[in-house]
């Protein structure tokens, strides 16, 4: 049976690893307990989780058991890896909500029955330390002038860092510690922005219990040209489906840029590697056939093959022909509310394609807003009952966004 280590290598996930030849040979002869954290700071995990969550399906399949670790305790601090200024603080109770909302979407990917995975929370451990017992028997480990050539650190320090986000890197060090005493836990995962935080546990087990512990990192999920994914002009794509709906997460993909396919099939999809392959090696417009079972196929691990074949459907409807049968984000609105008629920037308001009457003003002038396929430059156009056909309304946002209005 092939080695997870090589696997993921194979597709690109790999990035820093402690000691790589001692993790290859760990992962090849036995099976292995290692955990990734999830701060959970939004009520949704984003795209950028998801690669975590991709490299914990594989683990496990090759027979590895993985910790899901929330950080309910590590929340409250806020880790300063990759922020320009601190986190806003949240509450103890918003935490917890949070973390259940990421309880619930993990669980959909990682198989928790027997034994076969641990979810915990690190507030179990760190909301009720003694702070001098924990400095005295922790803190004693960590020199200072070695974590501030830390690159979470480095970058804050013109700006300024709090003493707060200071102590991030010890707790999460001691979450390794807690996890091996408890668990047996020798391998910590992540992305690759978290290397700093990930060496400083396994070098405390070895300093406090002199055991072997090891750490990996793997690829953020970065376009060709460095920038992060999933961004749009809403916001982050989550993967909760009231948050990002799965036709909306489905043209995501679907609009990848041609360089960028490879990494996503390769990083996001259990396609065979051969198969990825010869399907980046299409050219001109036929690379969007690869794009399509990209598109597909995250869709299908995210949300189910029924919302997928849905979303699917919805776009072949919009971009080729057939009837519209797909999950396209609709809103409705009552028949009554078009008798006297809307004006086209109220309407982009209700439905949330505009956050403001400014926004929508702009997008109009611009030429940004189609309905059933004619463009709207008025900023005084009055959508009235007889616009809508069979009590359907088609609006196109820019190139790649659309709603749907149905009448009630």
């Amino acid at each position: 049976m092939e080695n997870v280590f090589d696997m993921l290598q194979d597709r690109g996930f790999i990035k820093q690893a402690t000691y790589e030849d001692d993790i290859r040979e760990l992962l090849g002869k036995e099976k292995v307990t290692f955990y990734i954290g999830f701060d959970p700071t939004a009520d949704s995990l984003h795209v950028g989780h998801f690669v975590q969550a991709m490299v914990m399906m594989h683990m496990q399949k090759a027979g590895h058991r993985p910790i899901v670790l929330l950080g309910g305790g590590t929340a409250m601090v806020g880790d300063p890896t990759g922020k320009t200024e601190m986190r806003k603080l949240m509450t103890q109770e918003t935490i917890a909500h949070n973390a259940e909302c990421f309880k619930k979407q993990l669980s959909r990917f990682i198989d928790f029955s027997d034994g076969k995975a641990i979810m915990v929370n690190n507030a179990d451990w760190l909301l009720n330390l003694n702070y001098i017992e924990f400095l005295r028997e922790i803190g004693r480990h960590f020199s200072v002038n070695r974590m501030l050539t830390a690159e979470c650190f480095k970058s804050r320090m013109e700006k300024g860092l709090s003493f707060l986000e200071f102590n991030y890197m010890i707790m999460q060090s001691y979450d390794f510690l807690v996890l091996n005493r408890k668990y047996g836990c020798n391998l910590q995962l992540g992305g690759d922005d978290q290397w700093s935080n990930i060496i400083g546990g396994a070098d405390l087990i070895r300093r406090v219990d002199s055991k072997p512990a090891f750490g990996m990192t793997f690829r953020l999920l970065t376009t060709s040209t460095g920038a992060k994914m999933g961004k749009t002009e809403a916001g982050a794509v989550w993967l909760d489906p009231e948050k990002t709906s799965p036709y909306e997460f489905y043209q995501y993909w679907r609009n990848v840029d041609d360089a960028d396919v490879e990494m996503c099939l390769s990083l996001l999809t259990f396609i065979p590697m051969d198969e990825v392959r010869n399907l980046c090696a299409l050219e001109g417009a036929e690379i969007n056939k690869a794009k399509e079972i990209l598109a597909y196929e995250v869709t299908k691990i995210v949300h189910g093959e029924e919302e997928a074949n849905k979303a699917q459907a919805a776009a072949k409807a919009l971009f080729g022909s057939g009837s519209l049968e797909g999950s396209v984000p609709t809103t409705e609105l009552a028949a009554s509310e078009f008798e006297a008629g809307m004006d086209i920037m109220t309407l982009l308001v209700t439905t949330g394609l505009a956050e403001s009457k400014s926004e929508a003003r702009r997008l109009v002038q611009q030429g940004g807003i189609q309905l059933e396929g004619e463009k709207v430059t008025d900023i005084g156009f009055m959508v009235t009952a007889g616009s809508f056909k069979d009590g359907a309304l088609m609006i196109k946002k820019g190139k790649k966004v659309y709603h749907q209005i149905k009448l009630s």
